[in-house]
């Protein structure tokens, strides 16, 4: 086992599967010449060349393309989106071409491609840089939608995507890519579509995703010194979503709090909501409570932002609240 930062992991993974397929290339704004906006493509550029680290302009809609035709003719591209906010600008290459190419040409034409970069809040960006996407790209059927919270895990999963021969949407963070973890030596894979058990419990089910799992596990943390022991699950992928490791859990526990960063309306809590009461309502004491972001855009504001994000308090208060031991 080694420690390494979160984009250090990113990069080993892009750089142990660029070895081993030389179809895979990385295309994005600025992640050559400058070794990428987060530096997590540093010193690609001087390992694979030009040809398959490839700089673009600032138009997310045309290298997009790029990608996808790519993609259906054999190669195997990693587009990097310099955040996800940008994405907006290429939405129509990622849903009407890369996740229905498959669908619409009848098998005869797939689209391995994997789309990735940061994803919402990330400090003082105000709104238009700000913005959770998971539950936007988790709507499309034939895309993939990958949110790993740790170092670790981003490793193994952006193997997995890389030779996915789907589309897969991967999302970090910018405010974890100097997050450090230990990542297991040699080469791993992690499944995609399996949830993991971060921290086991028997009072309480806290899910989540992405950076807001270090609110979650900081929350059990506070909870576990009231003799509260909460269980914790990272979802990990949230196209597919692993229904059942959330079901089994709050069969234990009884109770369920998810924690979400995006906005409350169609958000992939409420998608796990609805799928433990159809599937587990006999076994839950309580409401399932959701905790998530403000129903606003995100303002510039540090206060209005400590306002708008979920943190332990809030999950607290919502766990006390499903166990009866504080009002709504």
């Amino acid at each position: 086992m080694r420690e390494l930062q979160f984009r250090e992991a990113l990069r080993e993974a892009m750089q142990e599967e660029m070895r081993r397929d030389e179809s895979i290339f990385l295309m994005g704004e600025e992640v050559a010449e400058y070794n990428g906006a987060y530096k997590v493509s540093q010193g690609m550029l001087a390992e694979f060349g030009a040809k398959r680290i490839i700089d673009t302009p600032i138009a997310e809609l045309g290298f997009a393309g790029i990608g996808v035709g790519a993609a259906m003719n054999g190669l195997r591209p990693i587009i990097e989106f310099m955040t996800f906010n940008f994405s907006l600008v290429a939405i129509d290459q990622v849903i009407n071409s890369a996740a229905k190419m498959k669908s619409m040409s009848g098998g005869n034409f797939g689209c391995p491609i994997v789309f990735r970069g940061p994803t919402a809040s990330a400090g003082m960006l105000s709104s238009q840089h700000s913005q959770a996407f998971e539950s936007w790209y988790a709507n499309c059927p034939g895309l993939k939608v990958v949110v790993p919270s740790n170092p670790a895990d981003a490793k193994g999963l952006l193997k997995s995507a890389i030779r996915d021969n789907d589309p897969v949407i991967f999302m970090e963070s910018e405010q974890m890519y100097g997050d450090k973890g230990m990542v297991p030596d040699g080469e791993y894979l992690m499944p995609i579509g399996v949830a993991d058990i971060k921290k086991a419990g028997t009072d309480v089910t806290i899910v989540s995703f992405g950076k807001m799992m270090k609110i979650a596990l900081k929350a059990a943390e506070e909870l576990a010194a009231e003799n509260i022991n909460a269980e914790v699950i990272d979802l990990r992928t949230v196209r597919p979503i692993d229904y059942a490791t959330v079901i089994n859990s709050v069969k234990k526990t009884n109770r369920l709090v998810i924690v979400e960063e995006s906005w409350p309306l169609a958000a992939i809590a409420t998608e796990v909501a609805f799928k433990v009461q159809r599937e587990a309502f006999d076994y839950l004491d309580a409401p399932v409570l959701r905790v998530m972001g403000g129903d606003v855009p995100l303002p510039y504001a540090p206060t209005l932002i400590e306002a708008y994000l979920p943190n332990p308090a809030r999950v607290i208060k919502a766990v006390k609240e499903v166990m009866y031991m504080q009002k709504a």
